[in-house]
């Protein structure tokens, strides 16, 4: 793999305006290139330039220019560029800039233009590289201070009668030394309070910063590092609990801080808050090294082409330079993840080096050979049960049948529900493929843990192996329906579908570590808070999954009709006609398809009172109006014939059509913009081909109308059954969801990009008081 290429795939996404212009400066060398080849097919030109530079050298031969730049910075005749750091009016120095020495030869105007740019390029990185150091030193102090407070807490947590004060320290201390024993409740206290194996790091990292140095405002900021515990910190600080349950969030809105106890409770959480906080700075650490190592490399190749093409020897006058700069001299970095794996092995892995380190460093998922050999064989086995399918509807005449009607009515609408899992874990599959060709970070937008994101192979292997459970119950349940002694296998024949959905649900919530636990965990967490909307802080994962949910309408209807149809025992007549004529059963018809609505329109308000943006409340209104147009929509179903009921679902659903569209397009999509450089689309692509938004736009307006099915009368037609057409228009809907989900996230990674968002925050687990701040 070209350089070029390896370069942007080892990228920060977030930060990759930061980089280096690799591929623009590749440009201005290839216009030196055309250039010198240009003027080598001259005859004329290259004799001159060869006489021009005969005479340049006896010139300087002769005339003593020699001896008078003797003790120039230039320091011989090959001397190519001079770098220079620009003195700036205050004490700090200014960026650098390169002075071309040998102008009009070979590249002409090209060859200053590469340096200017060449220039602009370092003092970007240089200055982005800088300001993250800064953050980063900012960040250490702080969770130096949280780890005061952590220590403290331990301490009082391990024993409750004792005082925080510095002759206790000293005591406990001192009996450390002599190795007095204290009893095993004192042990925990005397190992927290003993720091001998850190203070020597503290005292290196201190040396080593003050004599690099990190320039800010005219100042050298040291490292301090993470302190032994202040025994008076608790007097100072608060517990900061993020709400995580109904219940917290309720005591949440009564009080705003959450005074200490003192309790192991606390203490676990507090340890819990610690180590996810830990964990992503070592991480941002970790991308803020390669930023500076990929940098560093980039530089150096830029300049190794230069002098290939133009013929020249400044790639090394120049990358010494570099190595001099911060961006190559600096080790800051180096030392603080120095600091974190010593702080972190020894406070929260008990001294064990290799349980530390592996929490800090998970390992990179590796895609395994034998999840390809098994979704290629549970999809080939998937192909081969639709075939199956068809042959034995064919052979057998099913369609033509005089049971076709009761099985589409009572068994195709259980069977149903797992065709559009399918569809919608394909499609996701899909998503995934197409985020990672085009680099989107979703892991990153979604919060997964580092190392136990799944891909696109294992969605579709996933889904291949639910289609071949689905596919295998389909045609058992055929061959038992058309067995001339199936009257004996009635119910078991019944109990297939209720036995299927039975398997899904035990995978599910099982709580083995099988079957990528921790994705099934994500989910049902997920959908828990959607469901304990506005109980829970809305997230991205939350109302992502919360709209999945909004185009699997007919899935939970599905789910309503396993309720009434096994709970209520139809199943044992072969009908359902008593949950389509029960009351219960129709208000629940209106109830679960308006719950994923709801909770949306619930999340906005949320998101509305806490964030005070307006946009929040707009989008609250979309949803609300599609409660409206599904409310109308489902009692015209019901009451068919009522002429009402079809012009108020028509005009509701009218102009929930409109708004989500135009939500859709303009405000989740970012598109339809008028000023933008690619006309009525957005500044930024990341599909090359403009014709793909184009054609996903006009996809996204006719699913929308799918609805016109259902007020319009088109419930049956003569080849499709009632509940096969239900079953298409909401496999649409799927579709229609899995093309938004790419263009939703895209936005979402572009903006991400543009504000160089490359890390979640973490909550801290301890708030320090204002007074002392504004004291300090």
């Amino acid at each position: 793999m070209k350089f070029g290429k390896e370069f942007e795939s080892q990228m920060v996404q977030e930060w990759q305006k930061a980089y280096m212009d690799y591929n623009g400066l590749k440009t201005v060398l290839k216009d030196i290139l055309r250039f010198k080849q240009g003027n080598a097919s001259t005859p004329e030109s290259s004799t001159a330039r060869g006489s021009l530079k005969r005479r340049m050298s006896l010139y300087r031969a002769f005339s003593g220019l020699n001896n008078r730049y003797r003790n120039s910075p230039r320091k011989n005749d090959d001397e190519v560029i001079l770098v220079d750091e620009v003195q700036q009016d205050g004490s700090e120095l200014g960026p650098y800039q390169t002075t071309f020495l040998k102008p009009c030869e070979i590249g002409g105007e090209c060859e200053p233009v590469f340096f200017r740019r060449l220039d602009d390029e370092f003092n970007k990185v240089i200055s982005f590289y800088k300001g993250k150091v800064e953050e980063m030193i900012e960040e250490a102090n702080e969770l130096s201070k949280q780890m005061d407070a952590l220590i403290a807490l331990r301490m009082k947590v391990h024993n409750p009668m004792m005082k925080f004060d510095k002759a206790a320290l000293e005591k406990l201390t001192s009996n450390s030394s002599t190795g007095t024993k204290s009893g095993s409740m004192h042990m925990n206290v005397i190992q927290e309070v003993e720091m001998s194996g850190e203070r020597h790091m503290d005292d290196e990292i201190q040396e080593t910063v003050e004599t690099s140095g990190v320039h800010k405002r005219g100042k050298v900021v040291s490292i301090q590092g993470f302190r032994p515990a202040s025994l008076e910190v608790l007097d100072h600080v608060k517990l900061n609990i993020t709400p995580e349950t109904p219940v917290s969030t309720l005591k949440k809105i009564l009080t705003s801080d959450v005074a200490l106890s003192f309790t192991k409770k606390e203490l676990r959480k507090a340890e819990e808050r610690m180590i996810q906080a830990f964990i992503e700075f070592y991480r941002k650490l970790q991308l803020l090294k390669r930023y500076c190592f990929l940098n560093l490399l980039a530089f150096s190749k830029i300049m190794k082409k230069y002098d290939k093409i133009a013929s020249r020897k400044a790639s090394k006058t120049y990358m010494e330079l570099v190595e001099n700069s911060y961006l190559g001299s600096s080790d800051e970095v180096s030392k603080l993840m120095e600091r974190v794996e010593v702080t972190f092995i020894e406070r929260f892995a008990n001294g064990n080096h290799r349980k530390g380190l592996k929490i800090l460093r998970p390992k990179t998922k590796r895609e395994k050979h034998r999840i390809t050999f098994s979704l290629g064989f549970f999809s080939g086995c998937s192909l081969a049960f639709v075939a199956a399918i068809v042959v034995l509807v064919h052979a057998r005449g099913i369609l033509r049948s005089q049971g076709r009607d009761r099985y589409m009515e009572n068994i195709f609408p259980l069977y149903t529900l797992f065709g559009f899992i399918v569809l919608h874990m394909l499609m996701y599959s899909a998503n995934i493929f197409f985020w990672r060709h085009y680099r989107v970070n979703y892991s990153f937008i979604f919060g997964f843990k580092q190392g136990t994101e799944l891909g696109y192979r294992e969605v579709f292997l996933l889904s291949s192996g639910l289609a071949v459970l689905a596919f295998a119950c389909v045609i058992s349940n055929l061959d038992m329906e058309m067995d001339p002694g199936g009257s004996i296998f009635r119910v078991l024949t019944e109990l297939v579908p209720l036995g299927l959905l039975t398997v899904v649900i035990l995978i599910t919530i099982c709580p083995l570590n099988i079957i990528y636990r921790s994705s099934r965990f994500f989910l049902l967490r997920c959908a828990f808070r959607c469901l304990c909307a506005p109980l829970y802080k809305v997230t991205l994962p939350d109302f992502f999954l919360a709209d999945q949910l909004t185009s699997q309408v007919p899935a939970i209807r599905s789910l309503q009709f396993y309720v009434c149809y096994y709970g209520w025992g139809y199943f044992r007549k072969n009908s359902n006609n008593g949950c389509r004529g029960s009351d219960v059963y129709q208000a629940f018809y209106f109830i679960v398809a308006i719950i994923p609505y709801w909770s949306r329109l619930i999340q906005c308000l949320r998101r509305l009172v806490e964030e005070k943006d307006v946009m929040h409340g707009l989008n609250g209104l979309k949803y609300f109006s599609i409660v409206v147009a599904l409310v109308m929509k489902t009692g015209n179903e019901l009451k068919m014939g009522m002429m009402t009921w079809k012009i108020m679902a028509i005009v509701s659903s009218a102009v929930a059509t409109i708004f989500a569209t135009y939500w859709d397009l303009v405000i989740d999509w970012g598109l339809l913009r008028r000023n933008s450089i690619n006309p009525w689309l957005r500044d930024k692509l990341l599909v090359p081909n403009r014709g793909v938004y184009v054609v996903a736009m006009v996809m996204n307006v006719l699913l929308r109308l799918a609805w016109m099915q259902s007020v319009l009368g088109l419930t049956e037609t003569p080849v499709l059954h009632r509940q096969a057409l239900i079953a298409i228009v909401a496999c649409l809907e799927i579709i229609r969801r899995g093309i938004w989900n790419f263009f939703r996230l895209e936005n979402e990674h572009l903006n991400n990009v543009g504000k160089y968002r490359a890390f979640k925050s973490v909550p801290l687990p301890f708030n320090y008081d204002n007074d002392e701040d504004r004291d300090d």
